[in-house]
């Protein structure tokens, strides 16, 4: 059976599922952004996507996932801020 290292240790804690929930939303969401045409709303999801990939990275103790999630965070929330204020600046 396949499937019987996976569920023979049910019950999860409800902890347990919720962490990984957040990580998989965040996972789909960050891939989803990279095809968004708007910086605006890719800049958003990135910013919801790397808090959701920061919450499990520190849940799982990885400091270099961790570092990663931060910076992305922190980058995307500074160029949404500029963007929003119209301080944001196309370099071609």
């Amino acid at each position: 059976m396949p499937f019987a290292d996976i569920f023979s240790t049910l019950p999860w804690p409800l902890l347990d599922v919720i962490i990984n929930v957040v990580a998989g939303l965040g996972a789909l969401l960050l891939t989803y952004s990279v095809f968004l045409e708007s910086e605006r709303g890719q800049d958003a999801l990135f910013i919801i996507a790397s808090a959701c990939l920061l919450v499990y990275s520190l849940w799982i103790g990885n400091k270099i996932f961790s570092v990663a999630m931060a910076g992305l965070l922190i980058g995307s929330t500074i160029e949404l801020a500029e963007i929003l204020t119209g301080k944001h600046k196309h370099i071609n």
